[in-house]
Protein backbone atom coordinates (compact mmCIF):
# COMPACT_ATOMS: atom_id res chain seq x y z
CA UNK A 1 0.00 0.00 0.00
CA UNK A 2 1.47 3.28 -0.95
CA UNK A 3 2.48 5.50 1.73
CA UNK A 4 1.52 9.61 2.24
CA UNK A 5 3.51 12.16 3.89
CA UNK A 6 0.51 15.00 5.41
CA UNK A 7 2.74 17.82 6.64
CA UNK A 8 0.86 19.84 9.09
CA UNK A 9 1.16 23.77 8.38
CA UNK A 10 1.50 26.46 10.61
CA UNK A 11 2.47 30.72 10.27
CA UNK A 12 4.30 33.50 12.56
CA UNK A 13 1.05 35.44 11.22
CA UNK A 14 -2.25 35.12 13.32
CA UNK A 15 -4.99 34.27 11.19
CA UNK A 16 -7.30 37.25 9.96
CA UNK A 17 -10.35 35.13 10.74
CA UNK A 18 -10.65 33.84 13.92
CA UNK A 19 -7.81 33.07 16.61
CA UNK A 20 -8.92 29.89 18.49
CA UNK A 21 -9.52 30.23 22.29
CA UNK A 22 -8.22 27.73 24.44
CA UNK A 23 -11.12 26.15 24.73
CA UNK A 24 -11.18 25.84 21.53
CA UNK A 25 -7.55 24.76 20.96
CA UNK A 26 -7.94 22.05 23.76
CA UNK A 27 -10.83 20.53 21.74
CA UNK A 28 -9.50 20.52 18.64
CA UNK A 29 -6.53 18.77 20.40
CA UNK A 30 -8.47 16.28 22.03
CA UNK A 31 -10.65 15.39 18.59
CA UNK A 32 -6.94 14.88 17.01
CA UNK A 33 -6.54 12.20 20.13
CA UNK A 34 -9.21 10.49 18.18
CA UNK A 35 -8.37 10.85 14.60
CA UNK A 36 -4.85 9.97 15.82
CA UNK A 37 -6.42 6.52 17.50
CA UNK A 38 -8.56 5.73 14.81
CA UNK A 39 -5.23 5.51 12.45
CA UNK A 40 -3.67 3.37 14.90
CA UNK A 41 -6.34 1.19 14.86
CA UNK A 42 -6.98 1.10 11.20
CA UNK A 43 -3.09 0.43 10.25
CA UNK A 44 -3.26 3.91 8.78
CA UNK A 45 -0.50 5.17 11.40
CA UNK A 46 3.02 4.75 10.56
CA UNK A 47 5.01 7.36 12.11
CA UNK A 48 4.28 11.04 13.31
CA UNK A 49 6.10 13.68 14.53
CA UNK A 50 6.00 17.32 15.79
CA UNK A 51 8.89 19.84 14.79
CA UNK A 52 10.53 22.85 17.23
CA UNK A 53 10.14 26.01 15.67
CA UNK A 54 12.14 27.10 12.41
CA UNK A 55 14.84 28.67 14.51
CA UNK A 56 15.99 25.69 15.49
CA UNK A 57 16.60 24.06 11.75
CA UNK A 58 20.45 23.91 10.65
CA UNK A 59 21.03 23.72 6.84
CA UNK A 60 23.62 22.05 5.76
CA UNK A 61 24.73 22.32 1.81
CA UNK A 62 27.82 21.52 -0.35
CA UNK A 63 29.83 24.40 -1.82
CA UNK A 64 32.38 23.39 -4.17
CA UNK A 65 33.15 20.12 -2.31
CA UNK A 66 32.88 22.01 1.32
CA UNK A 67 30.39 21.75 3.67
CA UNK A 68 28.75 24.76 4.85
CA UNK A 69 26.22 24.67 7.72
CA UNK A 70 23.82 28.03 8.56
CA UNK A 71 20.82 28.01 11.01
CA UNK A 72 17.81 28.69 10.36
CA UNK A 73 15.11 27.25 7.66
CA UNK A 74 16.17 26.74 3.86
CA UNK A 75 13.93 29.44 2.74
CA UNK A 76 12.77 32.61 4.52
CA UNK A 77 9.07 32.01 4.84
CA UNK A 78 6.19 33.05 7.24
CA UNK A 79 4.48 29.66 6.90
CA UNK A 80 6.40 26.57 8.20
CA UNK A 81 6.10 22.81 8.59
CA UNK A 82 4.93 22.19 12.41
CA UNK A 83 4.52 18.12 12.43
CA UNK A 84 3.81 15.54 10.01
CA UNK A 85 2.18 12.29 9.63
CA UNK A 86 2.86 9.27 7.30
CA UNK A 87 0.60 7.25 6.73
CA UNK A 88 0.33 4.52 4.70
CA UNK A 89 -3.08 4.21 2.23
CA UNK A 90 -5.27 2.75 -0.69
CA UNK A 91 -5.26 5.82 -2.29
CA UNK A 92 -4.97 9.37 -2.66
CA UNK A 93 -8.47 9.85 -1.92
CA UNK A 94 -8.27 7.85 1.46
CA UNK A 95 -4.86 9.84 2.33
CA UNK A 96 -7.09 13.21 1.76
CA UNK A 97 -9.96 11.89 4.28
CA UNK A 98 -7.53 11.32 6.71
CA UNK A 99 -5.88 14.77 6.03
CA UNK A 100 -9.44 16.00 6.27
CA UNK A 101 -9.78 15.04 9.69
CA UNK A 102 -6.32 16.36 10.72
CA UNK A 103 -7.07 19.84 9.48
CA UNK A 104 -10.34 19.65 11.05
CA UNK A 105 -9.02 19.19 14.31
CA UNK A 106 -6.40 22.01 14.16
CA UNK A 107 -7.38 24.80 11.76
CA UNK A 108 -4.04 25.00 9.78
CA UNK A 109 -3.20 23.81 6.04
CA UNK A 110 -2.57 20.20 5.43
CA UNK A 111 -0.24 19.19 2.82
CA UNK A 112 -0.32 15.81 1.19
CA UNK A 113 2.59 14.57 -0.94
CA UNK A 114 2.49 11.00 -1.86
CA UNK A 115 6.19 9.31 -0.96
CA UNK A 116 8.30 8.15 -4.38
CA UNK A 117 10.27 5.78 -2.22
CA UNK A 118 9.79 4.45 1.25
CA UNK A 119 12.35 2.43 3.59
CA UNK A 120 15.68 1.13 2.07
CA UNK A 121 15.56 2.51 -1.53
CA UNK A 122 18.81 -0.42 -2.57
CA UNK A 123 16.64 -2.69 -2.11
CA UNK A 124 13.40 -0.68 -4.16
CA UNK A 125 15.97 -1.09 -7.49
CA UNK A 126 15.88 -4.19 -7.28
CA UNK A 127 18.57 -7.11 -8.00
CA UNK A 128 19.67 -5.77 -11.47
CA UNK A 129 20.77 -2.54 -10.14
Amino acid sequence: MPHYLLAVHTSDDPPSDHEPSPEERQAGFRTLVEVEDDMQVTGTWVFSGGLTGPDDATVLRRDSGRLVTTDGPFAESKEHIAGFYVIEAADLDEALGWADRVTSCLGVPIEVRPFAATGDLRSQRGPDA
